[in-house]
C-alpha cells in the first residue's frame, strides 16, 4: 500500500505509528490479533468516500470499526489493510417526536440515543448488555439484540433507512422514513448484520417508541438452571411477554456478588430476573403473574419483588455486569452466544454443564432466556496450553450442540472470524455462495471486511 499516497489524501487523519496500530489491532475478542497497515479517523461521509475509493482502486482491504466492543473478532484486521475508525461521526441529526424516528451519525452510542429520545418521551428499544460503550453502526452491523428482545425485538425491527458507502465507493440510500415502503428490494435488511462486509454505514434512520412511565422488577432463585428454565417456558407459555426475562447460573451469580457485592444469594443455583414496563396497572398484574408463575416449578428457593427503582436497578445491574464480573475470573474469558428454540432451553443448558464438566473447564452462563439466546462464558488460564486447547474443544462442543438443537451459532455477536468455520453447517453451501455473490455485488474487489462473513 502507498501510505504517502494515502496520507496526501486524508491527512492527519492518518495514523501509522505503532502505538495506534497496535491500539486497533484487536477488539473485544479475546485471542484474535493482528496488526494494520493504517489507522483512519474519519470526520465525514466524504472522508469515508476518499478511504474507499482509494482501497478499491489500490486493493486495499478496509474494516470499519466503532467501538470495539466485538466479540466475534468481526473487526479485526485478518488481511491487514486500513482500520476505518468512524467514532468522529457522532451526532444525532434529528429526532422527529410525530414521526417516532431518529436519524444518527454511525457512532451514536445507544445510551445516548435512548437519552436523547427521552426527552422527547420516547426510547430506543434494543439494549444491549454493552449499551453504555457500543455505537449504533456497530448494532446494525451484527444485529445487535439485548435485555429487551423478547418484547421489543432487535436492532433489524427499528432500521428504516441507511446511507452506505458501497465497496466502490458509490453512496446509496436504502429505505426512508416511512415504516411502509417496499420499493424494490429490502436493502436495508441484508445491510444489517453484514458486519461491514457490503458497506460502510455513514448515517442511520432508525425507529423510536414511546417510552413507557412504569416498570416493574422482580428475581426469582433456584436450584439449577434447568429449573429456572421451565419457570421461562411457563411464562411465555401463559401468554406473557415480559420486557425483561434474564438468567444467570451459579457461577455468574458468585462472580457478580464477588465484583459487585449487592446481596445475590450465592448458594443458588441460578438467578431469573423478570420485569414488565408500560403505562398502566397491566405492568403490576403481569409482574406479580411472573412471580406467581416463578413460586410454582420444584427447584424454585425465593421469589421477590422489588420494592422500589434503587433495588430493580441493583437486579438490572447484576445481570448487566455479568460479562465484565466473569472476565476478572480468569486469564482467558472467552463469551460466546448461541440461541436455541425456548423448549430446549432446560436441556441445552443441562448439556453445557455436561460439557463444562467432562472438559474439566468453568462455564459461566447467562442470556436472555425469553428468547433462548444463551453467553456460555467459558475460562481457562491463559498460560496452559492444555486448558486452552479444553476450552477450545469446549467451544467446538457448544457450538455442535446449538445447532443440534436447531438453534444458530449467533444471536447478536455476529460471525466475525470466531464462528466462521461453524456458518456454513449452519446455512448450507447453497446460502454460502449466494453470501459470495451478494458480496461480489456490493463489492466487487473484496475489499471490505475481507474473511469473514461472505467472503
Amino acid at each position: 500500500m502507498d501510505l504517502k499516497a494515502l496520507t496526501q489524501l486524508l491527512g492527519e487523519k492518518v495514523k501509522t505509528d505503532p502505538v495506534t496500530l497496535t491500539a486497533f489491532s484487536t477488539d473485544a475478542t479475546p485471542e484474535f490479533k493482528a496488526t494494520p497497515e493504517a489507522v483512519v479517523f474519519a470526520e465525514s461521509r466524504d472522508d469515508v468516500v476518499k478511504l474507499i475509493q482509494f482501497a478499491n482502486e489500490n486493493k486495499v482491504p478496509v474494516i470499519t470499526r466503532g467501538a470495539g466492543s466485538n466479540l466475534a473478532a468481526a473487526t479485526v484486521p485478518i488481511t491487514g489493510g486500513i482500520i476505518l475508525v468512524m467514532t468522529k461521526l457522532n451526532r444525532i441529526l434529528e429526532i422527529s417526536k410525530s414521526e417516532m424516528l431518529a436519524v444518527v451519525e454511525p457512532a451514536v452510542t445507544n445510551v445516548n440515543l435512548d437519552n436523547a429520545a427521552a426527552e422527547y418521551g420516547l426510547m430506543y428499544p434494543p439494549d444491549p448488555g454493552s449499551k453504555t460503550v457500543s455505537t449504533i453502526g456497530g448494532n446494525i452491523a451484527t444485529c445487535a439484540g439485548g435485555l429487551r428482545g423478547l418484547k421489543y425485538g432487535v436492532t433489524r425491527n427499528y432500521v428504516l433507512g441507511l446511507e452506505v458507502v458501497l465497496g466502490t465507493g458509490e453512496v446509496i440510500n436504502t429505505g426512508s422514513r416511512m415504516v411502509k415502503d417496499v420499493a424494490g428490494y429490502d436493502i436495508t435488511r441484508l445491510l444489517v448484520g453484514s458486519e461491514g462486509t457490503l458497506g460502510v454505514i455513514t448515517k442511520a434512520t432508525v425507529a423510536l417508541r414511546p417510552r413507557p412511565t412504569i416498570s416493574k422488577y422482580g428475581v426469582a432463585y433456584f436450584k439449577t438452571l434447568a429449573d429456572a428454565s421451565v419457570a421461562v417456558d411457563a411464562i411465555v407459555g401463559a401468554g406473557i411477554l415480559p420486557a425483561t426475562l434474564e438468567f444467570l447460573d451459579q457461577v455468574c451469580i458468585n462472580a457478580v456478588e464477588k465484583f459487585a457485592a449487592i446481596g445475590l444469594d450465592t448458594s443458588a443455583g441460578a438467578l431469573l430476573l423478570f420485569g414488565e414496563d408500560g403505562d398502566s396497572d397491566d405492568v403490576e398484574i403481569k409482574t406479580q403473574q411472573m412471580a406467581d408463575i416463578c413460586a410454582n416449578p420444584a427447584g424454585v428457593i425465593s421469589v421477590t419483588r422489588a420494592k422500589n427503582v434503587v433495588e430493580a436497578d441493583q437486579l438490572l445491574f447484576a445481570r448487566r455486569c455479568a460479562l465484565p464480573a466473569l472476565a476478572r475470573e480468569a486469564s482467558l474469558a472467552v463469551s460466546e452466544d448461541i440461541c436455541v428454540p425456548r423448549p430446549l432451553l432446560a436441556e441445552t443448558v443441562a448439556k453445557i454443564a455436561e460439557i463444562s464438566k467432562a472438559r474439566q473447564l468453568k462455564i459461566g452462563v447467562f442470556g436472555h432466556a425469553g428468547d433462548g439466546n444463551l453467553h456460555p462464558k467459558v475460562l481457562a488460564d491463559i498460560n496452559d496450553p492444555a486448558e486452552v486447547a479444553r476450552l477450545h474443544a469446549a467451544l467446538d462442543d457448544i457450538f455442535n450442540l446449538a445447532l443440534d438443537m436447531g438453534g444458530t451459532i449467533t444471536g447478536e455477536h455476529g460471525v466475525g472470524i470466531a464462528k466462521l468455520p461453524y456458518l456454513e453447517r449452519k446455512v448450507g453451501k447453497e446460502q454460502m455462495y449466494l453470501f459470495r455473490r451478494i458480496k461480489s455485488a456490493f463489492d466487487p474487489n473484496g475489499i471490505l471486511n475481507p474473511g469473514k462473513t461472505g467472503s
